[in-house]
């Protein structure tokens, strides 16, 4: 059972600012402008760990008494109620309103952390009843990140800096991860000038997890400075932006689209590979309405071998124009 002590209120908006550091306080509350923030209420994902923990204690420091919090409860571990439940006292110390949301974890390709993260996102999106979703990601996620991506061979836009922000329609919910700058010893030092224990999770030790083993990469390679891993992925966030920009302006003069997209001519003579891809990968998701998958490299391949191609129900015919449009339905029998 928790301490009284534990038990009592904690200081809010001001009075949080001085105890946490008043400087520390304005470089969030900058950060989130920079990323849009126009005021008013914001939610904030806690899982009870320091990271989140102190992006609690940030918001309830510059955003008072307009803030909600959500912990979301995988099942994962016999202890993960307790926690959440921890996450909502802590969350009653500070005047901030806590709902704990259960889910179920779906089989993924990508594994366990994979299904977590999407039962996660779509529970948070669920709940969020404010125009402001907060995220507690930072700069060594990001180092972590960069890692696990290399060790998979990902291409400019995996290996690019996680996004600041994003959008989720029609829901009209804007995430914000206000503290992609800061580094864990940042997060820390606020939980301990807040006087707060954390939650730690076991699974952050388990090196069966990519993530788990490029931490534990970073922790024995002080030469990877995550400093420094940040600013590679910050600019390879800038050049997946001038890649992308490259691609809008290809597809406006090297495609046509014929019939309410009946058939999508593209003209790739010349182009390089990696524009080439993206303008496939455009083809289809305007056909099949989402992210394509890695065969789009063998379709490219296929392509420029003179031969047809087929990628789910998306037929692709080689030439000096790359024609595409969707295969008939097959007959029955």
């Amino acid at each position: 059972m928790p301490s009284a002590a534990r038990d009592e209120p904690l200081p809010t908006g001001e009075a949080l600012a001085r105890l946490i550091g008043p400087e520390t306080v304005r470089r969030f509350s900058d950060e989130l402008s920079s990323l849009g923030y126009e005021g008013g209420p914001v939610a904030v994902a806690v899982s009870g760990g320091p990271d989140s923990t102190a992006l609690l204690l940030l918001a309830a420091a510059a955003a008072g008494g307009m803030i909600e919090a959500a912990t979301v409860d995988h099942g994962l571990r016999p202890g993960s109620a307790a926690e959440a439940a921890q996450v909502s006292r802590l969350c009653g110390r500070l005047g901030v309103r806590h709902a704990t949301l259960s889910v179920t974890i779906p089989k993924m390709r990508g594994g366990l952390q994979a299904g977590a993260r999407m039962a996660r996102y779509s529970a948070l999106q669920e709940w969020c009843k404010t125009r402001w979703l907060l995220v507690a990601h930072h700069r060594d996620d990001v180092a972590e990140t960069l890692l696990m991506r290399l060790a998979r061979g990902s291409g400019v836009h995996g290996l690019a800096r996680m996004r600041q922000r994003w959008r989720y329609e029609p829901d009209d919910i804007t995430v914000l991860r206000p503290l992609l700058a800061w580094s864990k010893a940042d997060l820390l030092g606020i939980c301990a000038r807040a006087g707060i224990e954390t939650i730690r999770d076991p699974s952050n030790m388990d090196e069966r997890f990519d993530r788990t083993a490029a931490r534990s990469v970073l922790a024995k390679a002080p030469w990877l400075d995550p400093k420094r891993l940040y600013r590679s992925a910050t600019n390879l966030a800038e050049a997946e932006i001038a890649l992308e920009w490259l691609a809008e302006r290809c597809w406006g003069e090297r495609a046509v689209v014929h019939g309410g997209e009946g058939e999508i001519e593209i003209d790739a003579v010349g182009l390089p590979h990696e524009t080439k891809r993206r303008l496939v990968e455009r083809v289809m998701r305007r056909f099949a309405g989402h992210d394509p998958d890695r065969q789009v490299e063998t379709l490219i391949a296929m392509l420029e071998r003179g031969e047809y191609a087929m990628l789910g129900d998306v037929q692709a015919i080689p030439g000096r124009v790359w024609r595409f449009r969707r295969a008939p339905p097959r007959r029955p029998g």
